[in-house]
Formats: C-alpha cells, sequence, structure tokens
C-alpha cells in the first residue's frame, strides 16, 4: 500500500483527485519477470511512453512516488489555465462597458468559489491520468519511489524490477533561489498555490517568466495588489522582445507593479505579513506583502534514483544528459520530459515520449533534434512562439527577412477591441523559408499550429499566401503576413516587365 498523500483543503474534490491518482488503497501488483519497459514517473512523458508501448503489446512497469498525472494535471497546466480563465472571465466584466454593456454591480471576484471551481475542473480530468485506467490498459502500476539498483534493475520499496529498457520521466520541480530569509518567513510556487483558499491581499511574485507573469495578472484581476520582480531587463527573457513589452503593458494596465533590474536581497516577517528588500539600480527599498510567490525556474528531479548504480550521467542543473535518440549513457535506458529537456512543456513532453517509444521498441530511430516544438505563454494577450526569434538566429549567424502584421490592422481584432498584438514571421534571407514566428494575440496558442504545421511540413509562406483564411479572424494576420512576402517578389525589374507586358495588351 502506498505511502498516504493529504491535499490540502481536505474537500470533496481533493478526494475525488487523490482516489484516481493517488489510491490509498492500492496494492502493487507482483513482479512480472523481465519487463519490455519500465517507466519512472507518471506525469506526460512517463504516461505516454507507458500507454504507447503498452498500446503496440510490450509489458510495460509503470512507477510513480507521488500523484498520477504529474505536475501538468495537479501542479501546472490544469489547475493553473482554470484559474486564467476565471481572471479573463473577471476582466470580461470589468471592460465590458467598452463594448456598450453595463455592469452596474461592478466585478466581484469571490476567490474561494475560484479555487473551489478549479479543484472540481481538475478533478473532472482526474480519470484520464488515474492508476486504474494505466491498470486497465494491461501495464504494472506501482506506486511507491523507484532506485536503480544496477543497469537493468530497478527497485520499488522491497520489490524488484528486471527490465530490458527503461524510461526517466521524473520531471522537475520549482527552483528555490537562496534568498536571506526566504525559507524561515515562508513562501509558495506553483506546487502550494492552488491549495489558496483566499486571496492575498498583498502578494509578491519572484521571477517574470511564463509561470511568474500569468499568476501575477490573473492574481491582480482578482483583486491582489501584486508587484512582480525580475533580475532581468526584461519580463518573459526567452521571448521575443516587442512581445514581452507588449504583455508589460497589458500587466501594468491590469494593475501589476512590474520592477525588473531588480534583485531580493532578503525577506524577514514582522507580525502576519512578509517584507522583501530589493536591490534596484543600487538603491534598496522594501516592500511588504502578505504571500510571497517564487516562480524562479525549475529544477530537474534527479536526487534519490540510483542513477551513478545504473551508470548514467546526469548533472543537477542539466539533469539526465541524453543524446539525440533520448538515450542515456546506460544504452538500454532513455529519459523524456523536463527532467532532460531545456523544453520544459507538457506538449514537449509527450513528443519526447513518443520518440522513446520508437527508440526503445523498434530499430529504426527518432531524433528530438527533428521535432518542432512550440510553446505559448498564457497570458492575456497570449505569447506564442515557434521556431528562432531574431535574437536567437543572429546568435546562430543566420540571415532573415522578418515580416510583422500588428492585429491593429486586422478586422477581427479591431471587432474583438484585441488590437495589441501581432504576428512577426522570420523566413531565411531571399526565401519563404519560416526559421521562426512569434504571435501576440488573444489565442495565439491556436494561431500558431499553422505556422508550426507549416515548418514541419517544410512549407513557407508561399504556401501560407495561398491558403485561404475565413473572414473575419484573427489568423487573417497570419495571411497578410505571406502576403507582405509575396510583395517582396514583385522586383523593379520584374514590375517594369509586367508593366510593359501590360501595356502590350492594351494595343
Amino acid at each position: 500500500m502506498p505511502d498516504p498523500i493529504r491535499l490540502e483543503p481536505d474537500d470533496q474534490f481533493n478526494r475525488q483527485l487523490l482516489a484516481n491518482v493517488r489510491p490509498p488503497d492500492w496494492v502493487n501488483p507482483v513482479p512480472a519477470g523481465r519487463y519490455n519497459l519500465v517507466v519512472i514517473g507518471a506525469g506526460t512523458a512517463g504516461l505516454i511512453s507507458a500507454i504507447g508501448a503498452a498500446g503496440l503489446g510490450a509489458k510495460v512497469a509503470l512507477i510513480e512516488k507521488g500523484l498520477m498525472g504529474g505536475d501538468c494535471l495537479n501542479v501546472g497546466c490544469v489547475p493553473s489555465k482554470a484559474l486564467l480563465r476565471a481572471a479573463r472571465a473577471s476582466a470580461a466584466v470589468r471592460d465590458a462597458g467598452k463594448f456598450g454593456v453595463e455592469v452596474p454591480a461592478g466585478v466581484n471576484v469571490n476567490f474561494a468559489a475560484v479555487m473551489a471551481n478549479m479543484r472540481r475542473l481538475r478533478a473532472s480530468i482526474s480519470p484520464n491520468d488515474s492508476a486504474e485506467r494505466y491498470r486497465s490498459r494491461g501495464m504494472d502500476v506501482f506506486l511507491g519511489e523507484a532506485r536503480f539498483i544496477g543497469p537493468d534493475r530497478i527497485s520499488v520499496g522491497e520489490t524488484r524490477l528486471h527490465f530490458r529498457k527503461a524510461v526517466i520521466a521524473t520531471g522537475a520541480r520549482a527552483a528555490r533561489p537562496e534568498i536571506p530569509g526566504l525559507a524561515e518567513t515562508g513562501f509558495i510556487t506553483n506546487e502550494t498555490v492552488f491549495s489558496l483558499t483566499a486571496l492575498p491581499p498583498r502578494l509578491a511574485v519572484i521571477g517574470a517568466g511564463p509561470l511568474g507573469c500569468e499568476l501575477a495578472q490573473a492574481f491582480a484581476r482578482f483583486g491582489a495588489q501584486v508587484a512582480l520582480i525580475e533580475r532581468g531587463p526584461q519580463i518573459m527573457r526567452r521571448e521575443d522582445g516587442d512581445a514581452a513589452e507588449r504583455v508589460q503593458e497589458a500587466l501594468a494596465r491590469d494593475g501589476v507593479s512590474i520592477r525588473l533590474n531588480s534583485r531580493v536581497l532578503r525577506v524577514a516577517r514582522h507580525g502576519t505579513c512578509k517584507t522583501i528588500e530589493i536591490e534596484s539600480r543600487g538603491a534598496t527599498q522594501n516592500t511588504t506583502v502578505d504571500e510571497i510567490l517564487v516562480g524562479a525556474g525549475r529544477v530537474p528531479n534527479v536526487e534519490n534514483l540510483g542513477l551513478d548504480e545504473a551508470g548514467i550521467q546526469f548533472d543537477a542543473g542539466r539533469g539526465v544528459i541524453v543524446d539525440d535518440f533520448l538515450r542515456t549513457t546506460n544504452r538500454n535506458v532513455y529519459a523524456a520530459g523536463d527532467v532532460c529537456s531545456q523544453f520544459k512543456f507538457t506538449h514537449a513532453a509527450d513528443a519526447m515520449a513518443r520518440v522513446v517509444v520508437q527508440n526503445t521498441l523498434f530499430p529504426a530511430k527518432a531524433r528530438v533534434s527533428r521535432l518542432t516544438i512550440p510553446w505559448c505563454t498564457y497570458t492575456d494577450p497570449e505569447v506564442a512562439q515557434v521556431g528562432l526569434t531574431a535574437r536567437g538566429a543572429a546568435e546562430r549567424g543566420i540571415a532573415i527577412d522578418t515580416f510583422v502584421q500588428e492585429l491593429g490592422d486586422v478586422d477581427r481584432a479591431v471587432l474583438d477591441g484585441q488590437t495589441e498584438g501581432f504576428v512577426k514571421v522570420h523566413v531565411g534571407r531571399g526565401t519563404d523559408r519560416i526559421v521562426g514566428a512569434t504571435i501576440v494575440a488573444d489565442h495565439a496558442g491556436e494561431m500558431i499550429s499553422e505556422i508550426t504545421l507549416a515548418m514541419t511540413a517544410g512549407l513557407g509562406l508561399k504556401t501560407l499566401a495561398g491558403t485561404i483564411q475565413p473572414y473575419p479572424t484573427q489568423s487573417e494576420a497570419i495571411k497578410r503576413v505571406a502576403d507582405a512576402w509575396s510583395r517582396t517578389r514583385l522586383t523593379p525589374l520584374v514590375k517594369s516587365l509586367f508593366e510593359k507586358w501590360l501595356t502590350w495588351q492594351r494595343r
């Protein structure tokens, strides 16, 4: 029987979640000889690896020491997007007046109800990742802590599993920055923020990456006073600079106080409050808040796995070291997802797991470098990216031409009142080959898929220029970018020849 895990608050939704992803009465099976594949970790990468291999007839063991579903279901994508949807609803009510819709009572956010609805939705999705579902698909599901005890053996408590191939899919966790007084004062991360039942009146968010920006905006829309603290000169430092600037303006409109080039020197508790000392451009100031949310990156989970016993090389910062086939230094052990990848996204973990299934069960070798991986930050507006930014192209010495379409000139965006975004596409200099794209829009995460598909299929802007977009949609901006590229083909020489041809036709 697995060790019990408690979730806060102890309500019907969290009990329903636990019944699926950590059944308290679960009994681990008796090992079934040598497994074709043993998977450590039941987050996205592990679940896809396990169910993909089992669906092909492999004998699979799946091991999870925490909650089935991993971060995505329990403390990541699912609960966060439920909160962001509630925050968008709040903003829609607040801004209804610009469409002539009067809301006399204004916005009244019941934060406890918002969080309860999040827990309800999370629990409703949890059967998809449940221990019972994976057992019903023919897998041996072990709840407990896995550890390598040799190059082809893993222990789960007193149980020993023998494998032909194995996959490490243990994911990553929130980084804990070394800030004096932070641990003693207390803070929350993505792993604990979804247990809140009361809105912190004053919230400091340390780190302006995707998580920090998303939750800073959401909590501000719920009514909290939010300070977003970032060491660098730009929020969302991985993103296109113009895109980050648009999001920063949106956050400021929602009331988020953004402090760039700022470093937290120390944290202290004073009664029920927390004081943060911040250094910015040589000056220091104190900020008093009720809660601190840390969003300062992710750390791969490589501890206590016995990796040395299996001859698997790893690094505390980079995680498990893999080659282009996702193979570790033990040729029979692979890794997938956040534990080994710079792309710490659910969809990237899914794609990597499919590479692992091919490479562990068949001689054909799929390469992770061939994946075209987009990503999206779900602020309002969203920022979606695929391929290279202009900065990334310059760093690689790739000459590019860039085409931009502002949403302010796209009819649907004007009608929706969402004109602050753009579509930006980079192509190889003098070609239509897409090397990267950035979209800032209300549903940028949906729009980027068209460009991702084009890049995956080797299609360029010429093809997109010939693609009909329904009117009116924001995706028309992609068509306009492609049309802008088409106009560059009309060089002075070509234009002159056309004019002569048309003149001749009039004779």
